[in-house]
């Protein structure tokens, strides 16, 4: 599995449990391609990681809408849709910035919007390095610091750009 880097600055007086995640992972693959494959994210994003009822994620797709002001959600195969969030910045094949409306409890609650910003950065013509940082937590002030927490576990952001990369890099 390709490795991670991450770094999340914690006890910053800036962000404490608030403070922006940043995380970067390299994928052998070109700038185009590599942008084509994140926005595909049904074809990376781990199954485990839905928020459709239960039972109803098999088959499911995650979709990003390609245009600013676009929807992200997730479909299950029966139709069924699960609202995640929002495109606020689609600029291929170098920005997609994401509006993440998921809570601390990991439902979709529109009353705020914490930032996922995705860079993507030509190191050669087959090399890309991916920069992600999620920002924003304390708009979520009730939740925030948790859901920073979760997405910043093992099995959070750094275990879907894992698969994204492998993903990417198989042609």
């Amino acid at each position: 599995m390709p490795k991670v880097a991450g770094t999340s600055p914690t006890g910053s007086p800036a962000g404490g449990p608030f403070a922006p995640i940043h995380k970067s992972v390299r994928v052998t693959a070109d700038v185009a391609h590599t942008f084509k494959v994140f926005t595909a994210m049904g074809d990376w994003w781990p199954a485990d990681h839905s928020l459709l009822p239960q039972g109803s994620s098999a088959g499911r797709s995650v979709v990003i809408e390609p245009r600013a002001g676009g929807r992200w959600y997730e479909r299950a195969k029966d139709g069924t849709e699960c609202a995640w969030g929002k495109v606020i910045e689609w600029s291929p094949p170098k920005r997609l910035i994401l509006g993440w409306q998921i809570n601390g409890q990991f439902q979709f609650d529109p009353s705020a919007t914490t930032e996922v910003q995705i860079d993507f950065i030509a190191e050669s013509p087959t090399t890309t390095r991916v920069d992600l940082e999620h920002r924003y937590f304390d708009r979520y002030p009730e939740t925030g610091a948790a859901l920073r927490t979760g997405v910043d576990s093992p099995d959070g952001w750094s275990l879907g750009l894992a698969a994204f990369a492998k993903v990417a890099g198989d042609r």
